[in-house]
């Protein structure tokens, strides 16, 4: 029998002779639920809230029972900032100090948040709370984003119970490529359906509350909502783009003074703040054609949409709180990941895709698009004079350690309000605050152990003691801050920041600064009198300067920074191998979940695809195998009876057709680039060819481009040449994928058995 006085049950021969125990289990009544909003890429000026053209009155309702912080900051790009909050750690630190796509050989950029940093919902999970996830992840490194995982870096391996939404860095708000838990699943209707990926979200985090309470009323829960508003692509109903139809006419110029009259108005901005003027990089409204403003407007006018509707749709939920009564009783905070972003470039893009490739836009054809932007069609971005307005009143964007990159709106309204309610806080923060502030609130101490390993640290701190205070002090003296080179820290209410430049992005040889480590120079701001980083002071206090200098290779040696970097692509060299290498022969078949981007073999690298079809007597026709849409991607198709290879590089459309059709019977029908050339294959025989002027790189690595597809396609097709399903009406035994490789090995055979033939 067991030992009675000791812990568990007493276990005698039988249940008469036992005593039953059950190990206490955490049940956290009457903790307060949490709401987290992460928003994308808004910029200090962009909200209503804020004193932005953009009306969020859902946003206006949370900071009207809460406060505005005007001194948060973030890390100036989407990965690191979503580790950084999830964590209360520096981004570097948990291995996110870039983009987790691209995991980095080096511990700062691994990809992979470690055991020893235990993320927010991980943690209040343990403490009894429900733990959800709706939108946007983007923590999960490219290699581990397949059906084979390993899915420790998705949302279910790091704390949340419930997932559904993307794991991309964006998404067409169209046609999604969607998971739930760890498996992908379909959109719940179709564009034409009256589809949208910011409401399908809403709907289901209000699903998954219900459920929730419904099933445990008094069971508190974490909600992590992350929606694709506003990173391009800037999608949206076109009813909310006509609400701002002629509201940017007037151009970037005046909306920043608007802008900036509004937030000085509303105490958002202190008294005495300089704007600083349009920098020559920045063009000029007054010396832009009719044809360029009309084209520019729109832009923003899709971009401002967007956000309303998220804003709109957010209220739903919130009505959903409030119907259910707890509203009063959840933690509501609402930030966004970075500053306004610059990625459209000077004239805007109508294909987001073409900035992370290189490719430039035509101004003239975008005029001829104009409207497409928005639509189905656009996967559009506005040009960055909207960001340079987006950020007032500060400096850059997106991707910089400036405050246009890192200072953005946050919201916050404890349970059960505060006493002054829509009160504004001066406290400089940041990000890595979010955790342990959320945790404080909830009554839950950050442990030092989980599942047996050390924690690291918080690097943040509560701010709860500004909840009630104005003017209590900051939670912390010194930050530093690093994005692809850019470089800042935060200490004692100085601020300096490096005159770096990225030198991976075409545009920004526009910008002045530093292009080399060995000569960037620190610019010096005195934040507490200097609201917009304004005024350089570096020459008056170099002192100073060396001092916040040395502290930020302080801060960087401890927190994993190094190596330095610059360019979206500055890390490749050392990226990490997939464990499971794409084969050099894949084999695909039919009955089975689309195979996801990352796993497919890349035309672009000369890989051969060929499908063996049975063609029906009287033809056949339909897909053999799609993935991407017309924004980007590629299709292997039989069209009136006749094979087709169409492809579409970031919305330029190429087609290869053979001008006979196929005959009844068994066949291959394939596609593999020859050179410049794009070569349709029937049978192992050329039967057409075609130059494709673009090539084909941005295809070869899809952004949320849905997986590959065999038999059908869904959503958007790749070419108006067919019409999703469309689906192939003979028999589809399979598609096979020949990497370059093992096809140079099998040309190579084939040469020789050639040779000896000839030489018999």
């Amino acid at each position: 029998m067991s030992d009675p006085s000791g812990p568990g049950p007493v276990i005698g021969r039988t249940v008469a002779d036992s005593t039953p125990h059950h190990p206490p289990r955490p049940r956290p009544a009457g903790r307060p639920n949490v709401l987290v909003v992460l928003l994308d890429d808004i910029g200090f000026g962009q909200l209503g809230t804020f004193g932005g053209e953009i009306e969020t009155p859902t946003i206006d309702r949370i900071a009207g029972q809460g406060l505005r912080y005007n001194r948060f900051h973030v890390t100036a790009m989407c990965s690191p900032s979503r580790a950084s909050l999830l964590t209360g750690r520096n981004s570097h630190a948990v291995g996110i100090g870039f983009l987790a796509d691209m995991p980095g050989g080096y511990p700062g950029y691994s990809g992979r948040i470690p055991a020893s940093a235990a993320t927010l919902p991980r943690i209040l999970r343990d403490a009894g709370w429900s733990t959800m996830a709706v939108g946007k992840w983007h923590l999960t490194p490219r290699n581990d984003r397949t059906a084979a995982g390993p899915f420790g870096t998705w949302p279910l391996g790091q704390g949340f119970e419930r997932f559904y939404g993307f794991l991309h860095g964006d998404a067409n708000q169209w046609t999604p490529t969607l998971y739930r838990d760890n498996s992908p699943v379909e959109p719940p209707a179709t564009p034409e359906q009256g589809y949208h990926l910011t409401e399908d979200l809403v709907d289901e985090a209000v699903r998954m509350v219900k459920d929730q309470k419904h099933a445990a009323p008094d069971k508190p829960f974490l909600m992590y909502l992350a929606p694709g508003a506003g990173h391009a692509p800037h999608q949206v109903p076109s009813p909310w783009i006509d609400r701002y139809a002629g509201r940017f006419d007037d151009g970037w110029e005046r909306l920043r003074e608007r802008v900036f009259a509004r937030q000085q108005a509303a105490g958002l901005v202190p008294e005495g703040t300089t704007l600083p003027p349009r920098p020559p990089w920045v063009q000029d409204w007054a010396d832009l054609g009719a044809d360029e403003r009309r084209l520019f407007a729109r832009y923003a006018e899709a971009h401002a949409g967007f956000v309303a509707h998220f804003d709109h749709h957010l209220g739903r939920l919130l009505d959903t709180l409030e119907e259910l009564g707890i509203l009063d009783d959840t933690i509501v905070l609402l930030t966004s990941d970075n500053g306004a972003s610059a990625e459209g470039g000077q004239i805007g893009s109508l294909n987001e895709h073409r900035f992370g490739f290189g490719v430039g836009d035509d101004l003239d054809d975008n005029l001829a698009a104009i409207d497409d932007i928005g639509g189905w069609r656009g996967y559009n971005h506005y040009p960055w004079g909207w960001a340079w307005a987006g950020n007032t009143p500060f400096h850059l964007w997106k991707r910089y350690s400036w405050l246009g990159g890192v200072r953005v709106p946050m919201v916050l309204k404890p349970p059960r309000g505060v006493a002054e309610p829509g009160g504004i806080r001066e406290q400089w923060c940041h990000i890595v605050d979010v955790a342990p502030t959320v945790l404080d609130l909830c009554g839950v101490a950050a442990p030092d152990q989980v599942d047996g390993v050390a924690q690291q640290p918080m690097a943040g701190a509560s701010l709860r003691g500004t909840l009630a205070d104005p003017a209590a002090p900051a939670p912390r003296t010194t930050q530093y801050f690093e994005m692809l080179g850019s470089r800042s820290i935060i200490h004692d209410g100085w601020k300096a920041t490096t005159d770096h430049v990225s030198t991976g992005v075409d545009d920004e040889r526009l910008l002045p600064g530093s292009r080399d480590f060995a000569t960037d120079r620190w610019c010096l701001y005195r934040l507490d009198d200097d609201f917009s980083e304004a005024h350089d002071l570096a020459d008056q206090h170099p002192d100073v300067v060396a001092d916040l200098a040395a502290r930020w290779e302080a801060e960087a040696a401890a927190n994993q920074v190094f190596p330095l970097t610059d360019g979206l692509y500055g890390h490749l060299p050392g990226i990490e191998p997939p464990l499971w290498p794409v084969p050099e022969r894949l084999v695909v078949r039919p009955g089975a979940n689309p195979v996801a981007d990352e796993a497919v073999p890349s035309l672009a690298l000369g890989a051969l695809v060929e499908a063996d079809v049975v063609v029906p007597d009287g033809g056949g026709e339909g897909v053999l195998a799609a993935i991407g849409d017309w924004s980007n991607g590629w299709a292997l198709v039989v069209v009136d009876g006749c094979p087709r290879f169409l492809l579409n590089a970031t919305s330029t459309p190429y087609d290869v057709t053979s001008a006979a059709p196929l005959t009844p019977g068994p066949h291959t029908v394939g596609f593999r680039l020859a050179g410049a050339d794009g070569v349709l294959l029937v049978d192992g025989a050329e039967v057409a060819r075609a130059p494709f002027v673009q090539g084909m790189g941005a295809s070869g690595i899809q952004i949320g481009g849905g997986g590959l597809r065999l038999g059908h396609d869904a959503g958007f097709p790749v070419s108006d040449a067919y019409a999703p399903p469309f689906a192939w009406t003979g028999e589809l035994r399979s598609v096979t994928f020949t990497g370059g490789r093992a096809l140079a090995e099998r040309d190579a055979d084939q040469a020789r058995l050639a040779a000896l033939l000839r030489s018999e």
